[in-house]
This record gives structure tokens, sequence and C-alpha cells, in this order.
């Protein structure tokens, strides 16, 4: 397993989201969030993947493109789920539900055709009184494979309280 690309960013999750998607698609995203996808923190569209986050601020994220599936670290992380998508166009853009001018997404090429995404989510209980900071991180982890059924490969511990 070779990676071939990875990418830091911070990304605004205005509304507690934000999407790894390909750029010439527009799902409608209000069909994908259920009760089901808001507690997994993971949405998935044909096209494009919703990531929940713990709060509605920046979020630091790592993309990294691999030539085939990661090696299962999950160790240091809290969840951790994976999803296929399809790529269509040709380009793949991170970005936030609000973000508005096509210059504010981060963009990478990836070629067409089916892909697996995994998320891991670390920090998730680390949120400020005021819910503004915290030490909340996400990791997307990309590579070509067949379509396959999403699933939680680590599920998060209940929060102590």
């Amino acid at each position: 397993m070779t990676v071939l690309h990875t990418t830091e960013l911070e990304i605004f999750a205005d509304y507690f989201q934000f999407y790894l998607q390909d750029e010439a698609v527009n799902e409608d995203w209000g069909a994908f969030w259920t009760d089901e996808t808001v507690e997994r923190m993971l949405a998935v569209g044909e096209c494009s993947v919703g990531i929940a986050t713990a709060r509605n601020m920046n979020v630091p994220v790592v993309v990294s493109v691999h030539d085939a599936a990661p090696a299962a670290d999950f160790g240091e992380w809290e969840l951790v789920n994976e999803c296929s998508f399809r790529v269509r166009s040709g380009q793949v853009m991170v970005i936030g539900c609000t973000e508005g001018s096509p210059q504010e997404r981060a963009r990478f090429s990836l070629a067409p055709g089916p892909y697996r995404v995994r998320v891991s989510y670390v920090g998730l209980d680390t949120l400020s009184e005021d819910g503004l900071e915290g030490d909340d991180f996400y990791r997307l982890q990309v590579w070509p494979a067949p379509l396959a059924e999403t699933s939680t490969l680590k599920e998060r511990a209940s929060a102590a309280g």
C-alpha cells in the first residue's frame, strides 16, 4: 500500500458537517441524514460522503489517497467508519456545507470509478464548555475499490456522564 497524496485542511464544519464529493455532482443531502446516519456520524450518497463533526467550527481534516486499502490502525481512533462512493468527473472536493465560492474548496484529482473511504475520528469529547474549541480531528483515507456496504469498523465508546 502506497500513499499517493496527502492534504491537511481546516474545513468550516457549519451545521456540524463537511463533505467529500465529486465536484460535478450535487446530491440532495436532506435525505441522507437520518437518525441512523447522524448516530454513525456518516451519511453516504452515490458520489459523495457527509462527515459529521463534534463542533460547528473550523475542524482539522487530513485526506490521504492510497493505491490500495490502508492498514487497519484503529488504536488511537474513537470511531472508524468505511463506505463507498463513485467519482465521475475525475475531480473530488472537500467542502463545508455552506462554503460558497469554488476557491474555498479543497480539490484533488481521482480517476473516475468506485472508491472506498475510511473516516477516522478522535477527540470527539474534548470540546470546551461553549463548544467552540476542541481537539477533535478527522482523517479520510481514500483508495480505489469496488462498491461495498457502509460499515463501522470501530464503534465509539459511550461518553462518560
